[in-house]
């Protein structure tokens, strides 16, 4: 590690990729790890994705970070960055750049190749931020940029490289255990003691024995060897004791018969190698299974395109994606998938947004509209300028949020790190009183015995499936939530909506459509309806209150002149207030003309109580300190609301509805929707105190709004539901992101979180339940009851099996409960 990279005082976050864990008790060590380092917190460590995060705020930097890891066993992999580098001329110019890359904290060592232009840096994954090598070339006086952010290092490409190396080690480990089985075979099925010591057949299954340990049995004791002399075990130490203990007792068994007692010189290569090839072929198959766990980030990856036609001086000029530049203009021809976000400027088109939201309609475009990148055209062409690159696209956005996910640990996985803290020296301590037992009790000769059940017992009892139980089924549900549209920015989420008793659900723009319309203008006598409509339409100019825009629609809508207002005031929760021609006005709620002590005309009150009562919104007009009118504004009910409220109630939840707007209109809306519980009138700030009385009544609370002026409910809430609006997924107050704006996706946001946790706990109980039931099989403790035993063969099957089945069952998510993805999903 370069000597420049310096501790960190301010405080840091870390994502660093983690080589060598492969059990719960390798998560338990890198925790620890990473817990004495001074100021560090957040720490989570991620069996599955092979990821340790946490923020570091004391003066432990990433140097420091990386340097734990490798000396717990578990380094952070080196990656490569390549940069084009322009403005070199000469072998000095290669030197300054060399100079200034290799200083920049926490860089290996630079490569910089004056004829190709290019330099590729070494560096420690996730410690090294492009930016930082970019401005190190610029400030040398050389303008830098990206290859392409394909050449880094790739997480899904080192997965790949992985499996194949497992691969060619399982088909090296079982074309040489395979002569040495039948060999075993032969010794107990031909005449006389073929595998006597020193005899030829006795050799040869040494020899191989030999090559398997040596070569593809290597990794296992590589990894556990050290961990084991430091003290801190894992799955590669109880794989290295079971495997080489049966290799080393044969061979002295071959070689030294003398040593043993007698009638104790018994063979067990075939067990040493088999135990090697059956762990292998579950780690191939984990990997496998692991690669398909986290399919959905790799297809929201692949779904941007390479490259991108941006339109230059009138001219098509392909560019890498890499190289765009926001104000540019790109050009998308029909089939192809949009380059970037941005605004359209030219054409128009129908495009598949099904990847951002879920739902497989198209959306037409047209100029002035929005686009996100990744999304699929139809038949038709425009242009776009781009606003966002790298990682404030949308696209970029959303993979942040499922990875951020994926990394996260729920709160039960406490109870899975107690547990497998301290599992791997309590096997450790069976597998030796397993051998002392059997050594004293068991019948002569005993060694052999009490030798094949303590390795039975270290081989079944590796942890895996323990670690791989919670990570798996998270990645799997989260990864599929996204391609439906619903975003968990929280793992931690899944749990804690699974357990919520009631849903309170926002009126405006979650329950209705958002989009409210004039209907009803009722003035006192002698006042000019149109004369009102267009005060009031002026002075709501300058609201952003979706009421409002339906009051100056509607007067644009009639051709009236809307004029400018001379002043504007706006009062959170209760309306605003003004001058408009040189005509004092009020527009708001009864609890507005109440505060500014203006009397209601009682004919307008009744009237406004109709409307109310009608599931219309009425809004109150004072001119010049009367009350002059009532204007009434409709929200229809969004498509599929009634049904989704009775989804929600048939899953035994209480729904309720949160709203400022006039308790009869909120009434209206909640009886033709079914909702019982309603709290209506309700300001900003007091939708905290609504949420806190349904949690007391009901039970955990799941809170679903806009993100916007429902920030105070979400955060306050159990389970936070921001209601999206296709691109807008940074709402920083919600644990969940419904990117479709539809309230299927609150239930499915339900059904996938139940999944999930009925997958969880399928699998804890799997995993425990294997080893509570096996690991006195293994011992042998129902030989003496005439019960079978466990060969280490069988013990190194059936773990393997463990893990697999663990990795299987998670898959299983894919298709539960209505998961699959929709054409055009991630």
């Amino acid at each position: 590690m370069n000597t420049a990279l310096r501790s960190t005082p301010a405080p840091l976050a870390l994502n660093l990729p983690v080589e060598g864990m492969s059990c719960a008790s390798c998560v338990g060590r890198v925790e620890r790890a990473l817990s004495a380092l001074p100021g560090a917190r957040d720490i989570a460590v991620n069996l599955a994705t092979g990821r340790a995060s946490l923020v570091l705020g004391g003066q432990a930097g990433p140097v420091e970070a990386a340097a734990a890891l490798a000396d717990a066993g578990y380094p952070v992999p080196e990656a490569q960055t390549l940069l084009v580098i322009e403005g070199m001329s000469c072998a000095s110019c290669v030197g300054r750049v060399e100079r200034a890359l290799g200083a920049v904290p926490g860089v290996n060592g630079a490569s910089v190749n004056l004829a190709t232009s290019r330099a590729a840096i070494r560096h420690p994954e996730g410690l090294v931020a492009i930016q930082d090598l970019v401005a190190a070339a610029d400030d040398a006086g050389y303008e830098a940029r990206p290859v392409d952010t394909a050449a880094s290092v790739d997480p899904a490409a080192r997965r790949a490289e992985e499996g194949r190396a497992l691969r060619r080690d399982l088909i090296a480990a079982a074309l040489l255990s395979a002569p040495v089985v039948i060999l075993d075979m032969g010794g107990h099925v031909l005449p006389g003691d073929v595998l006597h010591a020193g005899s030829a057949a006795a050799l040869i299954q040494a020899a191989l024995a030999t090559l398997v340990l040596a070569g593809p049995g290597r990794r296992f004791f590589l990894r556990g060897v050290p961990g084991l002399l430091r003290g801190h075990p894992d799955m590669n130490a109880l794989v290295a004791l079971g495997a080489g203990a049966a290799y080393l007792y044969s061979l002295v068994s071959t070689l030294a018969p003398g040593l043993l007692p007698a009638g104790a010189a018994h063979l067990y290569f075939e067990a040493s190698v088999l135990i090697v090839t059956l762990i292998l072929l579950g780690r191939t198959l984990e990997a496998r299974a692991k690669g398909r766990t986290g399919q959905a980030i790799a297809r929201l990856m692949d779904l941007a395109p390479k490259t991108a036609r941006v339109v230059r001086d009138g001219v098509e000029v392909e560019v890498p994606l890499a190289g765009l530049r926001l104000g540019d203009v790109v050009r998308v021809r029909p089939g192809e998938r949009v380059a970037a976000d941005g605004v359209v400027v030219a054409g128009t088109s129908a495009v598949d947004e099904s990847m951002v939201t879920g739902e497989p309609a198209p959306v037409r475009k047209a100029a002035g509209d929005r686009t996100v990148g990744g999304t699929l055209n139809g038949r038709g062409s425009f242009d776009l300028k781009v606003d966002a690159v790298g990682g404030a696209t949308v696209l970029a956005q959303i993979t942040a949020l499922v990875e951020r996910a994926q990394g996260g640990k729920l709160p039960i996985q406490a109870l899975v790190d107690r547990v497998t803290g301290r599992f791997v020296p309590a096997v450790i301590g069976l597998a030796a009183l397993t051998f002392v037992g059997w050594l004293l009790l068991g019948p002569a000769p005993a060694l052999g015995t009490a030798l094949v059940n303590a390795v039975a017992v270290l081989i079944i009892a590796c942890p895996c499936a323990m670690g791989l139980a919670t990570p798996t089924a998270i990645m799997v549900g989260t990864g599929r939530a996204a391609a439906r549209g619903v975003l968990f920015r929280d793992g931690a989420a899944l749990q804690r909506l699974r357990d919520v008793r009631v849903v309170a659900l926002d009126k405006t723009g979650t329950l209705t459509e958002g989009r409210p319309r004039l209907t009803d203008l009722v003035a006192r006598p002698g006042l000019a309806e149109n004369e009102l409509l267009a005060l009031a339409a002026g002075l709501e100019t300058r609201s952003e209150h979706p009421l409002a825009g339906a009051v100056v629609a509607a007067a644009r809508a009639r051709g009236f002149a809307v004029p400018e207002p001379d002043r504007f005031e706006a009062t959170e929760g209760f309306g605003v207030s003004g001058r408009v021609s040189d005509r004092d006005v009020v527009l708001g709620a009864p609890r507005f003309l109440d505060r500014l002590g203006i009397a209601q005309d009682p004919n307008l009150a009744a009237q406004a109580g109709q409307l109310a009562a009608d599931g219309r919104s009425p809004i109150h007009l004072v001119l010049d300190g009367r009350h002059a009118a009532v204007l009434a504004v409709a929200d229809p009910v969004k498509a599929g609301a009634r049904e989704a409220v009775a989804a929600l109630k048939a899953r035994g939840l209480s729904v309720a509805m949160v709203t400022g707007d006039d308790p009869g209109a909120a009434a209206a809306v909640a009886r033709s929707l079914g909702i019982a519980i309603v709290a209506a009138g309700v300001l900003p700030g007091g939708k905290v105190e609504a949420v806190q009385r349904f949690r007391a009544e009901h039970g955990p609370v799941a809170f679903v709004g806009d993100g916007i002026n429902d920030a105070p409910g979400l955060a306050e809430a159990d389970v936070g539901l921001a209601i999206g609006t296709g691109t807008d997924i940074a709402v920083d107050s919600a644990d969940v992101v419904l990117m479709s704006g539809s309230l299927d996706a609150l239930v499915e946001a339900l059904t996938i979180s139940r999944a999930v946790m009925a997958n969880i706990r399928q699998n804890l109980f799997w995993a425990f339940a294997y080893n509570t039931a096996l690991i006195p099989v293994a011992a042998g403790v129902l030989v003496p009851f005439g019960g079978p035993a466990l060969s280490p063969i069988l013990a190194a099957g059936a773990m393997a099996f463990s893990s697999v089945f663990v990795l299987g069952n998670a898959l299983r998510l894919r298709r539960a409960g209505g998961l699959a993805a929709r054409p055009g999903a991630a």
